[in-house]
């Protein structure tokens, strides 16, 4: 029999040909620890093009809210696979939008259609953007996201059972280290990271701008304010593995201001911050206790500027509590394995137990009710088209 074919479809930039060419890493986020005899995956490409087709395709996803152009380009690798895996509802409705025009009469690969930001701004589209998004949704077999609160809001909005798939980082880039001890600089070294756009850099900056005793660098690409800027407050981009690892050396605690969301915002950094044995100061939002709970970070209400400052002064006042913190969060992370590989397993799993059992459970699609019952009735092996 020939091994299930996964096509894993990511956003223009991740092709593993291009995408930090030359170490090794794989696939961006991890998917390529799936790779076994029973499956085997492919990759979308990235197609070369000039700055007018750039732009072309940027408009067109802008305006549709997920990038078609680049699906249609990787047309050939998705309808000629079994599963179709995607990261964001930025790859999942476009793969959905194909298998809509063309799966039929190509095998009809089964979508795993995995949302990030989808849920938290459902509200603000308008009706005809909620109404074909739903029509994209039902094409998809199996939702799924990263939180739990994510996952019940969208059981709410699309009617259907959607799985929490639990994120990781690579741990060849930010390899676990449990911390044996922790003590402050003179002044205490601040540091935030991230580009998500529920990152809540004016709390952060209120909360210490101006105190000489802290000393605060945010490493953001998105535009802040000049005026967080400070003395002691120094806002930047930090492009790259190297420029991240040596800001996470240089600071003692990491903080993550949030504002409320339902996607897990900021798990990276927590994980990140972890495996390196930070302490962690993080708003209390966004379903972050599935990951860690308060024996494991310093959890503080969003917005909240003098909750803030009063955690960071009760750490510095009490680093054996900081190291205590940071020790049972590496031990906590041990043991959940939050790594690119244990994320990826869970894809396989997943995927494995759709194609062995019917799904009762969820509304089938009318077009497609051939389709579940074929795959009802096999094991995890590439289906003859």
């Amino acid at each position: 029999m020939q091994a299930t074919k996964v096509h894993v479809h990511l956003f223009y930039g991740a092709d593993p040909r291009f995408y930090r060419a030359g170490e090794n890493i794989g696939c961006l986020y991890g998917y390529h620890h799936a790779e076994s005899p029973e499956l085997t995956l492919t990759y979308s490409r990235d197609e070369p093009e000039n700055k007018f087709v750039r732009l072309a395709r940027r408009g067109l996803k802008a305006v549709l809210g997920f990038d078609f152009i680049h699906t249609w380009r990787n047309r050939e690798e998705i309808l000629d696979s079994d599963v179709v895996w995607t990261h964001t509802e930025h790859e999942h409705l476009s793969a959905a939008l194909l298998l809509l025009l063309k799966g039929r009469a190509r095998g009809n690969p089964m979508l795993l259609a995995q949302s990030v930001w989808l849920v938290d701004k459902w509200a603000g589209f308008g009706a005809l953007r909620k109404w074909v998004y739903k029509k994209l949704l039902a094409r998809a077999d199996v939702l799924t996201t990263h939180a739990s609160e994510n996952a019940q809001m969208a059981r709410g909005y699309f009617k259907r059972e959607v799985e929490q798939v639990f994120y990781g980082i690579n741990p060849h880039d930010f390899p676990l280290q449990e911390p044996t001890s922790w003590q402050p600089h003179t002044p205490v070294r601040i540091a935030a990271i991230g580009n998500d756009r529920d990152r809540d850099w004016v709390s952060l900056a209120q909360a210490f701008r101006q105190n000489p005793a802290y000393e605060v660098r945010i490493a953001t690409r998105r535009r802040v304010s000049k005026a967080l800027h400070a003395s002691n407050v120094k806002i930047a981009p930090a492009f790259g593995l190297k420029a991240a690892r040596e800001l996470y050396d240089w600071a003692d605690v990491i903080v993550v201001p949030l504002r409320p969301n339902s996607h897990v915002s900021g798990i990276t950094v927590v994980l990140e911050a972890v495996a390196l044995g930070k302490p962690v100061i993080v708003s209390d939002v966004g379903s972050l206790r599935d990951y860690f709970g308060p024996e494991h970070v310093f959890y503080v209400p969003p917005h909240d500027v003098p909750a803030l400052q009063r955690t960071l002064a009760s750490i510095v006042a009490d680093p054996a509590l900081a190291l205590q913190r940071a020790q049972a969060a590496s031990r906590h992370f041990a043991t959940r394995d939050y790594t690119t590989r244990q994320f990826a397993l869970q894809h396989v799993r997943i995927t494995q137990d759709f194609m062995r059992t019917p799904r009762t459970d969820t509304p089938l699609r009318s077009s497609e009710t051939t389709l579940h019952a074929e795959l009802g009735q096999v094991t995890p092996q590439r289906r003859t088209n």
